[in-house]
């Protein structure tokens, strides 16, 4: 008998399969054109052949869900084969089970898939199609934030990897696992001293030592070592004391008293629902003032002009939003402070911008902590807010361009997916 070479070789194994099962000979038939099975089928089977440990038991059990076709096929390779081992197993000679390898499988001219074998028809290629036109996209939540405004503002690609596409879960760092069991403290210390007494500095010290370490260990499962659990529970309660001491100096110069904690924060601009929660809120005892606090245990400001700026440009949405929805409360805001709180060895010195009316802005240092933020600064703040909620709900967006400023990949937890980011000033000229 003359056969072309791969079916000779495709007889051969499927003879010393019959006395052998040996589970890589039955792989090499399946994937055989002259098996009858698609390629990708065989491959699948393969796979899942090798996980299940036998490759016919798994095309019995249908282990893949195929086209009636294909699992036809399959099944049809698989029956075939185990007669072929029931017919040998009765001492058939070679020439009798070649013959019915022969029938069983039929032969597959060389280069010809068997999915093609006895086609008639010659191939007809299609066309090619043109690409469809590109088409925007709309933000998916019902619900902004200052926060993913400011993300867009910092990088709209960063904006479209986290809030449209959903691109990675963010596992959080010590970073953010010490901000946010800092928080928690401060959230159960103002619990108990809600209007700050300087004669009560040493019950207020001892207190917030217990409230930090009460939040932390509810965070304990957080941080990945126990070592470094322990090394941001102390700079926390380093740090602790010094806010306490800065509580203390606030108090002698002006009594105030903590009015919310972990408020919820809404708003509607131009249609647009905002959603958020204010850190701390307090009321000046003599003035009935309103301070909005947003305490900050990252990287913040230097100074008062510096995040002046951030706002007046637009890369900064979080205090204007809070005075908005404070105002739209009934409140009267007097001030917006930012609350550093993640240096220990640094005294906790707050940013603060008194909030006046239009044109009377005194001048101030640059580096001066306090500093003031005209009406019209937070008004514009709000038209922006709306004037991104519409770019990003109007479809009109095909494109999100990445930010210019290296420092913003430096922590992103895209840019290993963003191919466009900006080299940092150092890698420039070394690429």
């Amino acid at each position: 008998m003359h056969l072309v070479p791969h079916a000779a070789a495709f007889v051969a194994d499927a003879l010393a399969w019959s006395r052998d099962a040996d589970e890589a000979r039955v792989r090499r038939l399946l994937r055989s054109p002259r098996s009858g099975v698609a390629h990708d089928v065989a491959a699948a089977y393969s796979v899942v052949g090798a996980r299940f440990g036998s490759l016919l038991d798994a095309i019995g059990r249908e282990r893949l869900a195929l086209p009636a076709p294909d699992r036809d096929a399959a099944l049809g390779f698989a029956r075939n084969l185990e007669r072929l081992r029931t017919v040998a197993s009765q001492g058939t000679p070679d020439e009798a089970l070649e013959r019915l390898v022969e029938e069983a499988f039929p032969n597959v001219p060389e280069g010809v898939p068997a999915s093609s074998a006895g086609a008639n028809d010659a191939i007809a290629l299609t066309q090619p199609q043109s690409a469809e036109p590109g088409t925007g996209m709309r933000a998916r939540q019902k619900h902004f934030s200052a926060s993913s405004l400011n993300a867009y503002a910092e990088c709209p690609r960063k904006w479209f990897y986290r809030y449209s596409c959903g691109a990675i879960e963010d596992a959080g760092s010590s970073a953010s696992f010490y901000g946010t069991a800092f928080h928690a403290a401060l959230e159960y210390f103002h619990e108990t001293f809600p209007r700050p007494d300087p004669g009560d500095a040493a019950v207020m010290l001892e207190r917030i030592a217990r409230d930090v370490a009460r939040a932390f260990e509810a965070h304990r499962a957080d941080f990945e070592t126990h070592v470094e659990f322990v090394l941001q529970l102390r700079r926390a309660q380093r740090t602790a004391r010094r806010y306490v001491a800065w509580l203390v100096a606030r108090a002698k110069r002006s009594p105030f008293t903590v009015i919310g904690r972990e408020l919820p924060a809404a708003l509607q601009i131009e249609g647009f629902d905002f959603i958020g929660f204010i850190d701390r809120l307090d009321r000046d005892d003599a003035t009935g003032g309103v301070t909005v606090i947003d305490y900050k245990t990252g990287s913040i400001a230097a100074s008062a002009q510096e995040y002046r700026e951030k706002v007046r440009s637009f890369s900064d949405f979080q205090l204007p939003f809070y005075y908005w929805a404070r105002e739209a409360a009934g409140d009267r805001v007097a001030t917006l402070a930012l609350v550093p709180l993640k240096d220990a060895l640094l005294d906790v010195r707050p940013i603060e911008l008194e909030v006046v009316p239009l044109g009377s802005e005194p001048k101030r240092r640059n580096g001066d902590a306090y500093g003031t933020i005209g009406i019209g600064d937070l008004e514009r703040a709000r038209a922006k807010m709306a004037q991104i909620c519409r770019e990003l709900t109007d479809e009109s967006i095909t494109h999100f361009p990445v930010t210019d400023d290296p420092s913003a990949c430096t922590y992103c937890a895209y840019a290993d997916a963003c191919n466009d980011r900006p080299a940092a000033l150092e890698e420039k000229f070394g690429r």
